[in-house]
């Protein structure tokens, strides 16, 4: 949908945004034999890679996917077992697609802009550079051009070289970014064909199905809020005595030592029985205990 594209697009933006930003302060390629390869790749693959997780770790599918165990009620609800790795697999790939926003907006970035790249492949570019000695060993020869990113170190008389290897290889890294996008624009727009053909629903009816499930969503956050503030409010009214926002306060309860150190601490989640849980202290302090203890009145009433 809409919000979905619009999420995709302020994703992609950040993203650019943080790699202009990341290069400008921290890269620096060290100009040196077997260092210029890993630096390079590590800036190019590692905010990717965390990125990527970072997409997994955000989407609320994710933890949907993952969270809890399977009951004998849900092994009812799906006897289909084909069905159900179908929806996992589908769910999967939805999931992953919107966590590779990130990875491959930087890896387009980062090629078509070059510098890591250059900074990675220098050494191993296969041209002889202009006024070299033909008797050069081939160590000797990397050695100097895994110089060639460092303008500063590099001899006046191998500077028409390194210009030539410096345009070879972002000529090679732009042309693999631009191929990535291409690639990734061409797989995104097959695979909403795939998808739209194999849908049993119409366009209308997609589009309402749609809408329907973020309205459902919308409005399930909304109660859940508003459901878990009341049963909460129940719990803390029976701690202090009153609520937040309660007009004409006539009294307040105070609660023991005992009490709150029972409400103090780490909570974990606490099974009560076969369908119910405890979320926190106070809630199990508040289903165990009676209503008593020691109230004081307030003056409030003029």
């Amino acid at each position: 949908g809409k919000e979905v594209i619009i999420a995709n697009a302020i994703i992609a933006i950040l993203t650019i945004g943080g790699q202009q930003l990341f290069s400008f302060f921290t890269f620096s390629c060290p100009c040196h034999v077997g260092q210029n390869l890993i630096y390079g790749l590590a800036f190019l693959g590692v905010p990717a890679l965390i990125l990527l997780v970072v997409g997994y770790a955000l989407n609320n599918q994710t933890w949907r996917l993952v969270t809890g165990k399977r009951s004998p009620l849900q092994k009812e609800t799906t006897p289909n077992q084909l069905l159900h790795c179908k929806l996992i697999c589908f769910v999967l790939c939805s999931i992953t697609g919107r966590a590779l926003v990130a990875p491959i907006t930087w890896l387009a970035v980062t090629l078509i802009n070059g510098s890591y790249y250059v900074c990675a492949m220098s050494e191993y570019v296969s041209v002889y550079y202009y006024g070299a000695d033909p008797n050069v060993t081939a160590s000797e020869r990397r050695r100097i051009l895994a110089t060639f990113p460092c303008s500063q170190l590099v001899p006046p008389e191998l500077t028409r070289a390194r210009d030539e290897v410096i345009l070879l290889l972002r000529y090679q890294s732009q042309v693999a970014g631009w191929l990535l996008i291409a690639v990734v624009v061409i797989t995104v727009f097959l695979s909403y064909c795939l998808a739209s053909c194999f849908s049993p629903l119409s366009f209308l009816h997609f589009r309402y199905w749609s809408s329907y499930v973020h309205n459902e969503q919308e409005l399930f956050d909304e109660a859940t809020d508003q459901h878990s503030r009341l049963y909460a409010m129940q719990h803390v009214r029976k701690f202090f005595g009153f609520v937040p926002g309660s007009e004409n306060v006539k009294e307040i309860r105070i609660p023991s030592l005992r009490e709150w150190q029972a409400i103090s601490g780490l909570a974990f989640l606490k099974r009560v029985d076969e369908e119910h849980y405890d979320y926190s202290l106070l809630h199990d302090w508040a289903l165990k205990e009676s209503v008593n203890g020691k109230f004081l009145k307030t003056d409030e009433d003029p």
